[in-house]
């Protein structure tokens, strides 16, 4: 097998990657798939958002516990139930050396909740943001707003002056429109972008005029994209790349026993979960006609009782997994361990709620899934097709590129009848993921609820939680909305998978639970 891999390492060298000699200030990674876009309010993504972070900057940013901590913002405060008052950090020069100032953070609010943003959600509680002066801005809430500092740390702040210049004052829609910042950026972070090969390589390099102190050493960081997990893992093995971020399971135990590597992993705070397209009045991709089975409870229970997810993340997973039943697992605030227990596996009782619905012989329907983006996501699909089979269910699977998978589902019209998507709350609080996910969409509301899922009792608590400042009601208002999502089979929750990356142990690095790769933390040894 090593025999193979270095075999396909060479392929990967013929093929042009990776040939940068190794260096203490090159950093060289790689990943299944690439970053979507340059533009980080056109798509609520982390593996795009978590890049972008090392060229834009926010507000308030998360240290290496993901605790909040000033950014560009030095502080905040409320000066009233709805108004945040942030006081910027002086003397931070954008990329091409201007000031960055109150204008960039008010132009960038208004840019996030454009209607072509996919970013809309966590800043929809903001009525507008008003310069008080060059380092003053105050944002002004709706209504009051507990963790507003919270919601604001996945938005990056663009320069006004930059988009202006390039026609690119609204965010482009991937796969429809086209500007200059989906494929260029200009930040006030720690790197700048240097060079954009999309689907191959992406290289950007230190940013000499940073305002903070750097605690990386890095000179230049090189992303390359190599979809094959065996070539992945063989440049890994070769000394082509420093970092490989998703690692096989099946790859762990070789990794570890090689000298000068190591296998770095944590808990993550993402659930790995199913939804289904409950809007339709049909089902494009289902042999039923004239209805959709899925706005029927019964079947998507059917769909939960044939799913055996304790052998999925043993067997398919090699137990980089934790099987749940809820949306936010735990280190999210909100979770409950007391709701989060999955009902075992049924097909008799599936079969039989199948019927009850009016499908005794069950129905077709298709599944997309992504193959580069979660842990052993296409296996995961792959496996879930037979689980479904034997209650009738036939499932035709179309699983490919995060890109293209992102692009299809999440596409105004929401193009999936049944799909697999992983979601980590960007507030590390449940509310994120029900507003999100779960609320009736309403042009704010539901921004990523892809099926068309809606409660008015759920919508209702959805709203209060947003509000309440007592933190016990609060987490009762939580529970309550759980166990309804949960009693609707609103979505099917999976697991919360584990983070696995592997690297040479020259490499010091910070692997954060929401599963972002800050490059200010890497120190080449």
């Amino acid at each position: 097998m090593l025999n193979k891999c270095l075999t396909l390492a060479g392929v990967f060298l013929a093929g042009g990657l990776a040939l940068h000699s190794a260096s203490a200030a090159t950093l060289r990674w790689a990943s299944d798939g690439d970053v979507n876009a340059m533009d980080p309010m056109t798509r609520q993504e982390t593996v795009q958002l978590s890049f972008l972070a090392n060229i834009y900057e926010t507000l308030a940013r998360r240290n290496r516990s993901l605790e909040l901590e000033p950014g560009l913002a030095l502080s905040w405060e409320q000066t009233s139930p709805t108004v945040w008052r942030f006081h910027l950090r002086p003397n931070v020069k954008w990329q091409d050396g201007s000031a960055f100032t109150a204008d960039d953070v008010v132009f960038s609010l208004q840019r996030i909740q454009a209607p072509s943003s996919s970013l809309r959600a966590p800043l929809s509680p903001v009525k507008e943001a008003r310069k008080i002066d060059d380092l003053t801005v105050d944002f002004e809430t709706h209504l009051p707003d507990p963790i507003f500092v919270q919601e604001q740390t996945n938005f990056q702040i663009m320069s006004k002056a930059w988009c202006e210049a390039h026609n690119a004052t609204v965010p482009a829609t991937i796969g429809k429109d086209d500007n200059f910042a989906l494929h260029n950026a200009m930040g006030t972070g720690p790197f700048r972008l240097v060079s954009r090969e999309p689907d191959r390589r992406t290289v950007i390099e230190r940013n000499p005029i940073w305002w903070d102190k750097a605690e990386h050493n890095l000179d230049r960081v090189e992303f390359n994209v190599i979809s094959s997990a065996p070539t992945r893992v063989a440049a890994l093995l070769s000394g082509e790349v420093d970092v490989v971020y998703s690692v096989p399971p099946q790859d762990l135990a070789r990794i570890r026993q090689t000298a000068g590597l190591k296998v770095v992993q944590t808990a993550e705070l993402r659930t790995i979960y199913l939804g289904f397209n409950q809007s339709r009045e049909e089902l494009a991709t289902s042999d039923v006609k004239g209805k959709n089975p899925f706005k029927d409870q019964r079947v998507r229970q059917a769909v939960a009782l044939a799913i055996d997810e304790p052998a999925i993340v043993a067997k398919v997973m090699l137990g980089l997994g934790h099987p749940t039943a809820l949306m936010w697992g735990a280190g999210v605030n909100g979770y409950d361990l007391a709701l989060d227990d999955r009902q075992k596996p049924d097909p008799a009782k599936a079969k039989q709620l199948l019927a009850d619905a009016g499908y005794p012989n069950g129905f077709t329907v298709g599944l997309d899934c992504p193959n580069d983006r979660y842990v052993m996501d296409e296996q995961i699909c792959t496996a879930i097709v037979p689980m479904l089979a034997r209650i009738g269910i036939k499932v035709d699977l179309t699983a490919q590129t995060k890109t293209k998978f992102f692009t299809k589902i999440l596409s105004p019209n929401y193009n999936t009848d049944f799909w697999m998507l992983g979601w980590t709350p960007s507030t590390y609080d449940a509310h994120n993921a029900l507003y999100t996910l779960l609320g009736t969409r309403d042009g704010k509301r539901g921004e990523v609820n892809v099926g068309g899922y809606s409660n008015p009792a759920l919508d209702d608590l959805i709203t209060k939680i947003g509000l309440e400042t007592d933190q016990a009601k609060r987490a009762d208002m939580i529970r309550q909305a759980a166990i309804i999502a949960k009693t609707d089979v609103a979505t099917l929750p999976l697991h919360q998978q584990v983070v696995v990356w592997a690297a040479k142990e020259s490499v010091d690095l910070a692997q954060l639970a929401d599963n972002t790769f800050p490059y200010r933390y890497v120190k080449m040894k």
